[in-house]
Formats: structure tokens, C-alpha cells, sequence
């Protein structure tokens, strides 16, 4: 017991120098203040907008776009729009300005999505940066101008999200405030001592050479923006937060995300593993995987104080005493330039609150009861939900498909109404689709996706699971040239029958060989 009073000691007593450095470090921001970006050389910017009804937001966006102070000859526009029932491409009708790609047939999601413009993009020489951001965003005048030039200084950017919070609930109230101090002082400090930043696809900049050296983009959710930020760090180009990169959001359409403590552990754990060599941002990155909640190390500091201060310890009473204080005015000296008004203080000296609820929710007890009690929608498993339609030969029928990921073992469970089927597990996602698809032929059903289309042509794209592949029909959309890469579970209306089994048949010995 003494022994993990004692690391845990070392691990407060650390965390407290370190917090007090930051706080510090951000009193001095003038390398955010200063006017460089009315200077240098312009990038060649790809903004790449992803909208699902966004109409309105989307609209003043792409009117803000037009009133940039950037030269209009150093960017292009291509809005995503992913199956958009309000009326979206009406805003682009005799619209030269912006390149629309439009996904009709079902909600790709952002990932998925914007994968598939860049799969078309990669070939363009032009481009010298990508710039995404969400279609419900809006911006500056002088917002690509900062933009370029920031990106002379990094080569990965994200920036700050600002938002209202009026007409916020109060748990909402409580994040949004805890999301103000975070990125005005620990985001901005760690940028300020060149410390790598987490991505956020909401407003993230990123130079086409790291997009090609890496193959792709990872916008699946936040724990994915997470892992792809520490790949960032890993090849020697982690992500940089600056201040200057602004963009506004009604508090409407922003969700609040931050990934889970057991994801962290889990890539804590798996990066610790991959370290060969002592690259210092990286190994920084990986590290602050594991800091703890302020509050919980002040939990912590209380216990070890009245520890140390009846019994035996193996350092004095006054010395935890004093690295608490550490702690304390560290915390005084973060709120100096946070921008919190004396209300959001208030409110965020609530956030243990909240912050103690969540971890005990997502205890994994606490939550396999809530499993339970809610028939299964909390799932550990990494689970991926696909609409597809499945043909009888006379008519179609709705049915859907979840590909689930456990333990490096792969499964297919296809739904239909009330009824299920899974797969067994399979090394491979391929294999598992292989036997679905094998189970519905017995049936005369003929499963309506990429995979099992006359159109689809595989490739072996150096993953496991064998996903990608290219479409010849004009999906997923005539105005981007050919090839068109495809994903094997993605469906469109220009299905046509491939032979039986033979596509999924091919993948599989493209694999083997």
C-alpha cells in the first residue's frame, strides 16, 4: 500500500509542476498576437466543407467564402453534401464558385465521405493544403489569410471554436465552459511550448503531402480524431492548435465530445508499445494520454495530505503540502488568461460534478448495467451501422448491416425487422461479409452493395480487411472524373448483379497472394 502512495505522490507531484508550466507559459502569448500573416506566400487551399442539412449555416458560409480578403486564385471549394433533404443543392444551382459533391442515396458520414473526395483529389498537383471544416461553421473575412499563414509555421492546424451559450441547459453550460478554459489555456499553452495538439475535424488544416504519405484522413468520431492525431506525432508532423484559426457555431449544432478514458489507456498502452526511438513531442503526446482530471488530483492531494500527516511517509508533510500549492496557484494563474468572466469560473468550479458522474457512468460495471437495461445500445465493440437493401428478385427490402469489430475478430450482423443474424468471427472483414453474403444466395437473396456489384473492382489496399475497391457507374457522382474508389458495404441506385460470389471470391485471393 505504502508503495502506491508513493508513485501515486510522484505522479501528483509531477502532473503539479507540470500544470504550474503551462499556467505560466500562457501569460506570455505574443506569438499569437503578432501580425505576420499580413506577409509571406499564399497557399494553394482545398476547403472542403461537409454539410448533412445544413441549409442556412451552409449558405452564409459559402457567402462568407466569397468576402475573403484571400486571393480567389489560391483556393477552391468543394461543399460534401451527404444526403441533404432540406434542400441544400438548391443553394448551389448555376454556381461556379463551388465544386458539390452530392451523396443522394443514403448518409455516408463525414469519414466516409470525405475519404472519397480525396480518394478524386489525390492526382491534383494544385492543391498545396487541405482546409475542412463543418458546413454549420461560419468565419472571417481574414479567416484564410490566417490560415496560410499559419501553416507557415506548422503543417497540421486545428483552431478555436467559439460558441454562444445563452440557450444552453446547465450540463451543457458546464462542458462548454470546461471547452473555453481548455482551449484558452491548456490547448493554447502546450501550442505556445510547441506540444502537439489534438485534430478536430470541425475546423482542421492539414498539407496534402501528409494526406498522401498517410493514405487518408480518420474523421470517423472523436476517439478516431484522437488516434489519428498521435500518427500525426508519431511520423513528425503533430498537429498545432493557434487561437487565430477561428470559426463560430450556433450552440444548436455542436456536439460536445471528448474521447473515452478507456480508449485513452487503450492507446496509451498500444503507443507505449510502438516507441523505438525517443522522439520528444511524441513521447509527450503519448503521456498526456494518461493526465488526470484536476479536481481528482485534488482529491488525491487531500488524501495524501492527511496520509503524511499522521503517518509515516517517504517524503515530509510539508513537502506534499507544498507541491499542492503548486497545484493551487498553478490553477489561479491559468484563469488570469482563459477569458472566463466571473460567472463561467463559477460554473466551471462545478465541472467535478458533472466530471465525477461521467466517470462513474462509464465505469465498466455502471455501464454493462445500462446495457442491459437499455437492450444493448451502449456496445464496447467497435460497431459500424449500415443501411442496405436486399432483393428477393421481386422486391426490395430495407434491411441493415452492422460490421463489429472485437479483439482483432470480425463479424457481420445483418437485421431484418425483428430478426438477426452474425456471422462467426472471422481474421478478416471480407470473410465475415464472404459467409453473409454466402448464407442470403442460399435463400435467393441478393445483398444490394459495392462488394456484390458488377461495377465494383477490388484492389488490395494493403489493410487486413481488404475494404476499398473502384466503381465504374457514375457513382458517386458524375462530376468527379474517373477512377472512383468505392468502399466494399457502400450502395448506390445503379446496382447491378455480379456473378455469385465471385467479386468478394477475387478479394480474397488478391489477399493470399
Amino acid at each position: 500500500m505504502e508503495f502506491i502512495l508513493d508513485l501515486l505522490y510522484i505522479y501528483l507531484a509531477v502532473y503539479s509542476v507540470y500544470f504550474l508550466a503551462l499556467a505560466v507559459r500562457n501569460l506570455n502569448d505574443r506569438k499569437f498576437k503578432s501580425r505576420y500573416f499580413e506577409y509571406g506566400e499564399k497557399e494553394n487551399l482545398a476547403v472542403v466543407i461537409y454539410s448533412h442539412n445544413n441549409k442556412s449555416e451552409l449558405e452564409n458560409l459559402i457567402e462568407q467564402l466569397k468576402q475573403q480578403d484571400y486571393p480567389i486564385d489560391c483556393f477552391r471549394v468543394f461543399a460534401i453534401l451527404d444526403n441533404c433533404n432540406d434542400g441544400s443543392d438548391l443553394i448551389f444551382a448555376n454556381n461556379r464558385f463551388v465544386n458539390v459533391v452530392n451523396f443522394t442515396e443514403k448518409t455516408l458520414g463525414k469519414d466516409k465521405a470525405v475519404s472519397l473526395l480525396l480518394e478524386q483529389l489525390k492526382a491534383d498537383a494544385w492543391v498545396g493544403s487541405y482546409l475542412f471544416i463543418d458546413g454549420n461553421r461560419s468565419i472571417s473575412s481574414d479567416f484564410l489569410t490566417k490560415v496560410s499563414a499559419a501553416l507557415q509555421k506548422n503543417n497540421v492546424l486545428s483552431g478555436e471554436t467559439l460558441m454562444q451559450t445563452d440557450d444552453l441547459d446547465i450540463i451543457d453550460h458546464i462542458k462548454a465552459v470546461y471547452q473555453k478554459y481548455h482551449m484558452n489555456f491548456i490547448r493554447k499553452a502546450r501550442s505556445l511550448f510547441g506540444l502537439a495538439a489534438s485534430a478536430d475535424s470541425g475546423v482542421f488544416i492539414i498539407k496534402k503531402d501528409i494526406v498522401d504519405k498517410i493514405g487518408n484522413v480518420d474523421f470517423k468520431d472523436i476517439n478516431s480524431e484522437l488516434k489519428y492525431s498521435l500518427l500525426l506525432s508519431k511520423i513528425g508532423c503533430p498537429c498545432a492548435y493557434n487561437p487565430n484559426v477561428q470559426t463560430f457555431v450556433n450552440s444548436q449544432g455542436y456536439i460536445f465530445k471528448r474521447p473515452r478514458i478507456s480508449q485513452r489507456l487503450k492507446l496509451f498502452v498500444n503507443c507505449l508499445k510502438s516507441i523505438k526511438s525517443f522522439d520528444f513531442v511524441f513521447v509527450e503526446h503519448v503521456l498526456s494520454l494518461i493526465l488526470p482530471n484536476f479536481w481528482l488530483v485534488t482529491l488525491g492531494y487531500l488524501y495524501l495530505l492527511k496520509h503524511s500527516y499522521k503517518y509515516y511517509f517517504f517524503v515530509d508533510f510539508k513537502v506534499v503540502l507544498f507541491t499542492f500549492i503548486l497545484l493551487i496557484l498553478g490553477f489561479g494563474i491559468s484563469l488570469i488568461n482563459s477569458k472566463l468572466n466571473v460567472k463561467e469560473i463559477c460554473i466551471l468550479l462545478s465541472y467535478p460534478i458533472y466530471s465525477i458522474g461521467h466517470i462513474i457512468k462509464n465505469l465498466p460495471p455502471v455501464r454493462a448495467v445500462i446495457t442491459k437495461l437499455t437492450d444493448g445500445k451502449i456496445n464496447e465493440k467497435d460497431k459500424l451501422s449500415i443501411d442496405v437493401i436486399v432483393s428477393t428478385g421481386k422486391t426490395d427490402l430495407p434491411c441493415k448491416l452492422e460490421f463489429l469489430s472485437d479483439k482483432d475478430l470480425s463479424r457481420v450482423r445483418f437485421i431484418f425487422k425483428n430478426k438477426k443474424y452474425t456471422t462467426g468471427a472471422h481474421l478478416r472483414m471480407v470473410d465475415a461479409l464472404q459467409e453473409l453474403k454466402s448464407k442470403l444466395d442460399d435463400y435467393g437473396f441478393i445483398l444490394k452493395i459495392c462488394s456484390c456489384c458488377s461495377h465494383f473492382t477490388p484492389y488490395a489496399d494493403g489493410t487486413t480487411n481488404m475494404l476499398k475497391g473502384y466503381c465504374d457507374c457514375d457513382y458517386p457522382s458524375p462530376s468527379i472524373k474517373e477512377p472512383k474508389s468505392s468502399l466494399i458495404w457502400n450502395s448506390c441506385a445503379k446496382f447491378s448483379p455480379a456473378k455469385l460470389n465471385s467479386l468478394i471470391e477475387e478479394m480474397i485471393a488478391k489477399g493470399n497472394s
